[in-house]
């Protein structure tokens, strides 16, 4: 039975930087992914409450080059839109510092589940965020945020508007500043999106940076290219003024969209906070409804003009989408939605078919301690409190071999509890990886040579690992384990935490591989 209510975050877990366009009753949105592969995870609603993932917009390793990025570089924050029959998303490749090299481009597809057109790179885009706009009189109008070369004050960023060739993605005619940060004195000014209503062209932009200050401005003109008349009331939607233990913090980096019924909505980011406002699920997506005043300007239509965890529903019929399952059984041909690795890998480092009914990991010489591509395949931690169990087939080598589960947040911060060898004695460990230099926690003798049963839960005192024999008796190896440690406030990072199967031979070659039968990822209430 539908209810009046949804509750906040649409998309829980390490889903940040939404953009969303609507094709007629159907709803489309798409987040940034950073290094993570597939990339541009695409989603699909009809009533903007429940999401499907349909795709991804990067799902081949010939459409794009990672370059080999750590964590918080890649692709940044994605625009979808729709015109006569084509999808088209534009997004930044970041590489080489968070400021350095900044690669824009479009990728196209009739069909938002894909397959989505290789990489159009767009000559002369500098920024990042970059957003397209399909003007009435067919002219297509690229915007994105540059950095100020007068650099007035710290993040003195703004936004810029160049027209683009509709066949060749090509810039043509002059480039215009439409919102110089020193107007505003607008900090870190970026992710703009432009839409037509009521003879304005309105520009929605984030300011102050993702963290502490962020939030949601916004401008408008009579005319695309200019003279923009900054919002009064800006910033129109934040929460930089409450507490950041506040139970939604950070919000900002919106985008509007109109539902075939007249009403205005806006999905932004914001994070989920625990103790002294850290957040290990990373930023995530949020609904919220908007309302237009009669001076012209938006405001947020909720209580208080806040981001709320329960809110009003949009009135749109109810969608069911399909079943989704946290399980796998890994019986299928191809891994699902779900699963993700660190930038695409140059050779098969998995298989589902070697042992049919597991997933296959080989031990690559890559290690989760460098910026490269590792055995790893893993999901978002989507909830506070979770718990996830593997059941495992390895019997390493080498005592530089290991095989387990991962839970990082990059290279620098990580867990790592897994199986190898100790004096030829296979062990179970579990290692903490903290800015560079790691710390075993715990290990212990593992007592068979078959099936180890690994899990790991979590709650705000810390995450817990546990061991067995079978898969109904677990014991523990070391409980209330440092939270923080995958903290973004830490790591000063733009992901969330992942969870998933690692296996290495760290730095030396192996034949050896680690079989998964099935593993359980499920959000526990009361753990």
């Amino acid at each position: 039975m539908k209810t009046n209510t949804f509750q906040n975050p649409l998309l829980s877990g390490f889903y940040p930087d939404p953009s969303i366009c609507r094709v007629g009753e159907d709803y489309y949105m798409v987040t940034s992914s950073f290094v993570y592969f597939p990339g541009l995870p695409i989603f699909h609603s009809r009533d903007l409450v429940h999401w499907e993932q349909i795709g991804h917009g990067i799902s081949s390793p010939d459409q794009l080059d990672y370059k080999n990025c750590e964590t918080s570089l890649g692709l940044w924050a994605p625009t979808i839109r729709y015109h006569e029959g084509m999808y088209y998303i534009i997004n930044t490749f970041v590489s080489e510092g968070r400021e350095a090299r900044r690669d824009n481009y479009i990728i196209t597809a009739t069909d938002p589940a894909g397959p989505w057109s290789k990489a159009h790179m767009i000559e002369g885009a500098d920024g990042i965020d970059p957003s397209l706009f399909f003007d009435n009189d067919g002219r297509l109008w690229y915007t994105g945020n540059y950095i100020s070369s007068e650099a007035h004050y710290e993040g003195h960023h703004g936004i810029y508007l160049c027209e683009l060739d509709r066949e060749t993605f090509h810039f043509q005619g002059p480039r215009t500043i439409i919102w110089d940060g020193a107007k505003s004195r607008s900090k870190w000014i970026e992710a703009p999106h432009i839409y037509f209503k009521d003879g304005y062209y309105y520009l929605i932009v984030a300011e102050g940076g993702t963290f502490t200050n962020h939030s949601v401005m916004m401008a408008r003109s009579t005319t695309i290219d200019g003279d923009y008349e900054i919002c009064p009331r800006n910033p129109v939607v934040t929460h930089r003024h409450l507490s950041l233990e506040h139970e939604i913090s950070l919000v900002g980096h919106g985008e509007l969209v109109e539902t075939q019924n007249g009403e205005w909505w806006m999905v932004l980011l914001g994070v989920r906070p625990y103790q002294n406002a850290h957040f290990n699920l990373g930023r995530e997506t949020f609904l919220i409804p908007i309302a237009w005043e009669s001076d012209g300007w938006i405001r947020p239509d909720t209580k208080h003009g806040l981001v709320n965890v329960l809110e009003r529903r949009p009135n749109l019929p109810a969608y069911l989408p399909k079943p989704e399952f946290f399980s796998d059984n890994f019986e299928s041909s191809f891994l699902s939605n779900r699963w993700n690795t660190i930038h695409p890998s140059p050779v098969p480092f998995y298989s589902l078919k070697d042992r049919p009914g597991c997933l296959r990991l080989f031990l690559l010489p890559e290690s989760l301690n460098e910026i490269c591509t590792p055995a790893f395949i893993g999901r978002r931690q989507q909830h506070k409190n979770f718990r996830m169990q593997a059941a495992m087939d390895f019997m390493p080598q080498a005592d530089t071999e290991e095989a387990g589960l991962a839970l990082i947040q990059d290279d620098r911060y990580h867990y790592r509890y897994t199986v190898t060898l100790k004096d030829e004695h296979r062990i179970l460990r579990l290692t903490e990886r903290r800015n560079g230099k790691e710390s075993i926690l715990g290990e212990i003798e593992v007592h068979n040579e078959g099936r180890l049963y690994l899990t790991v839960t979590a709650n705000e005192e810390g995450y817990h690992y546990y061991y067995g024999y079978d898969d109904q008796n677990m014991e523990p190896l070391r409980l209330r384990v440092d939270p923080t440690l995958l903290s973004s406030l830490v790591n000063e990072g733009f992901t969330g935490t992942y969870l998933g199967m690692y296996a290495s031979g760290n730095h030396v070659p192996s034949s050896n591989h680690a079989d998964y039968d099935w593993v359980i990822y499920e959000t526990q209430a009361n753990i």
